[in-house]
């Protein structure tokens, strides 16, 4: 199971290579393909904010047999249909302004039911008491544009909707996953996306994704790489723990907070594994705290010399 999806930061303003939707700023839009199931970055794209979320997105011979959870930013029926001709699965909100013409009904409903085959999904939501919506839907699009020429197409899609208990409407989802999933499952498959988001959020918060201070492009790719290398670090030890200890709960930010804190015990340890002594202390806090530069004086050596030069005088 994979989620697409995006996250914006701010660059330094100078930085023109990565140009932002307001002018006399800089801001970049990272790309990402989540594996929820391995809890793993499966790729990854940096382009400049201006850049379409969705021209990130390559079908391909690699959809078969995946799960692909997208947000409204990657919505496109013809992305859909793709994903299907391709052996693949989706699953999406579906946008408000929806309104595809229903074909059949998946399950049985009493027999005063209201009949919805032949009707257009919106204009059947008001009326609709029952706590679940499972239907066909056909929606049209426009094939890509080969040459001069871009024909239209229509396509059949699983339309379900679970009645929100607090708001009295439904959440709407749109999907070719089989009948073997139930409405409130596709539900619950789409809530997993909150972990991209989670993940978003211990890269900005933890591993430094929104502290860029410099206005070298080449340096900034640099920096969301690293973060990204310790981000897959971190997982990859979480991963560990809870194999090792399958009764305990790690809390993914917990983690990510303990893991920042002991970084550096780690990367010791793990040089020292690798045959690597340890670092000498004592040199390295000579090498950083010395004076870079006989020529410079400190304060009070200006303080000093000012006072001999009057002397002397």
């Amino acid at each position: 199971m994979q989620y697409f999806s995006y996250s914006l930061f701010r660059l330094h303003r100078l930085l023109s290579e990565f140009p932002a939707t307001h002018p006399e700023q800089s801001g970049a839009k990272l790309h990402l393909v989540h594996n929820l199931t391995k809890q793993t970055i499966e790729r990854f794209e940096l382009t400049d904010e201006r850049s379409h979320e969705s021209s990130q997105f390559r079908t391909g011979n690699w959809l078969r047999g995946r799960l692909l959870l997208f947000d409204l930013g990657f919505y496109s029926y013809r992305r859909f249909a793709l994903i299907k001709e391709n052996g693949g699965f989706f699953l999406s909100r579906l946008k408000t302004n929806a309104n595809p013409r229903i074909t059949e009904e998946r399950r049985k409903w009493r027999a005063r039911a209201i009949s919805l085959p032949d009707r257009r999904l919106q204009d059947v939501l008001g009326d609709l008491t029952r706590e679940i919506i499972d239907v066909t839907a056909e929606v049209s699009f426009k094939r890509r544009q080969y040459g001069e020429k871009r024909s239209s197409a229509t396509m059949e899609f699983r339309v379900v909707g679970v009645r929100n208990k607090d708001t009295d409407d439904y959440h709407l989802y749109i999907t070719n996953l089989p009948d073997e999933f139930t409405p409130e499952q596709v539900a619950a498959l789409y809530g997993v996306r909150w972990e991209v988001e989670m993940l978003f959020r211990e890269l900005k918060s933890l591993y430094g994704l929104e502290k860029f201070q410099t206005s070298n492009p080449a340096i900034v790719e640099l920096l969301v790489v690293a973060a990204l290398l310790t981000l897959t670090v971190s997982r990859a030890l979480l991963s560990v723990f809870q194999k090792m200890h399958p009764e305990t709960m790690f809390p993914r930010e917990r983690w990510a907070k303990t893991f920042r804190s002991f970084a550096q015990l780690i990367l010791e340890d793990l040089a020292q594994s690798f045959g690597h002594p340890p670092p000498n202390l004592a040199e390295l806090m000579f090498c950083n705290a010395r004076q870079p530069e006989k020529s410079r004086l400190l304060l009070s050596e200006r303080v000093a010399e000012a006072f001999r030069t009057e002397v002397r005088a």
